[in-house]
């Protein structure tokens, strides 16, 4: 006698808020143990910031990459954290637990620093709605060119929720 099993799973899983801030929760407890690690930067009411930043560009599918951590000579050194937002497209993704970020990195004088793209659903708006969508977020960004690797990004977690994920790569040095 032989038994089947099949199991389904919808694809058109609704992403909501809730799994927006899932993710955009474990950004910030990444930058929690950088600034644990690192002389307290970022600030806490800065964390909060970029959390709330993450939160509305996820949950609006605007977010393409963010990347945050140390630049020294318009470089991004270690510990550096790009995040890639990504759709799962109904493909299943782990949901990594936050942290591991290295301890003792030379980061004497280096800056704290961020940068981010947007996602190919924020082009498609108008140059009204891009603007408009800007002003409601806790930092106004301009443009300004995006900065080079001192040493290479390596993919070490990722978050997931509601059918989308956040890849995180981090900087190492050569």
């Amino acid at each position: 006698m032989s038994y089947s099993f099949a199991l389904t799973e919808s694809a058109s899983e609704t992403f909501t808020v809730t799994h927006a801030r899932h993710m955009a929760a474990k950004v910030a407890t990444d930058l929690k143990r950088i600034q644990r690690l690192y002389g307290g930067i970022p600030t806490d009411s800065t964390i909060a910031d970029y959390e709330t930043e993450v939160i509305e560009l996820l949950k609006a599918g605007y977010l393409g990459t963010v990347t945050f951590g140390f630049r020294r000579d318009g470089k991004w050194i270690e510990p550096t954290l790009r995040y890639t937002a990504k759709d799962l497209a109904g493909m299943p993704s782990g949901d990594d637990d936050p942290g591991k970020i290295r301890a003792s990195a030379n980061v004497s004088g280096a800056t704290f620093y961020n940068y981010l793209t947007y996602s190919s659903a924020w082009d498609r708006l108008s140059a009204s709605e891009q603007e408009a969508f800007k002003k409601r977020m806790p930092f106004y960004r301009g443009g300004a060119p995006e900065p080079n690797i001192d040493g290479y990004l390596t993919n070490d977690r990722t978050y997931s929720s509601g059918g989308r994920a956040l890849d995180r790569a981090s900087v190492r040095s050569f």
